[in-house]
């Protein structure tokens, strides 16, 4: 390795523990109000549409996977676009050092859909509280880089998910309010937390 590459390894490393110290400001409350408008309305539409869904799971699962996949390109998008602004030069280590703490949460729920799917179908009316819980442990591990009471949201999750596997079972499994709920007054509550926090959309 030669001296240039060494200072330039060097400078990267330096960058990294930068980024890892410092609030993440990527995220905003407009990205998080709107995808707890879209999980609430996606609940109206499954109840509306899918009178019984836990006769219809593929299409259950569909509808919350589709809204899952447009709540995180709607985020990321923003975050990239914050993180450009309000992180400078470090923007690119900002995202990534924010990224990796969801993505173990983010990989455990795809690999606890499949398994369920593929394995154990008779018990997927599991899968809504296991999401949630999922996703409430992948706030709690990015909670250092974001607002202390965001901690509040990852406990919301986590409750919320212990809720449903106690109660959306059975004739109330895949209950559209076991997600609608959950996701659309936990984003909202997101968007909350920030805006408390000082951030503003820019």
């Amino acid at each position: 390795m030669t001296d240039l590459e060494r200072a330039l390894a060097e400078i990267g490393a330096i960058r990294s523990q930068l980024a890892q110290r410092d609030r993440f400001h990527g995220l905003g409350p407009t990205a998080f109000t709107a995808t707890g408008a879209l999980a609430i309305f996606a609940a109206l539409l499954q109840w509306r549409w899918l009178g019984r869904p836990a006769e219809h799971v593929i299409a259950f699962l569909t509808l919350w996977i589709a809204v899952a996949a447009v709540s995180a390109g709607v985020i990321g998008f923003e975050m990239i676009f914050r993180s450009r602004r309000m992180h400078s030069r470090l923007a690119d280590e900002m995202i990534l050092a924010a990224a990796l703490q969801f993505l173990p949460a983010g990989a455990t729920g795809v690999l606890l859909t499949a398994t369920l799917l593929c394995f154990a179908p008779s018990n997927t009316w599991m899968l809504p509280g296991l999401w949630q819980i999922v996703f409430g442990l992948g706030v709690f591990a990015s909670c250092r880089f974001l607002p202390k009471w965001m901690a509040l949201v990852g406990a919301w999750y986590v409750a919320c998910g212990l809720v449903s596997l106690a109660v959306a079972q059975g004739a109330a499994a895949f209950s559209p309010w076991s997600m609608g709920a959950a996701f659309g007054l936990g984003q909202l509550l997101v968007a909350a937390v920030l805006r408390f926090a000082g951030e503003t959309d820019v």
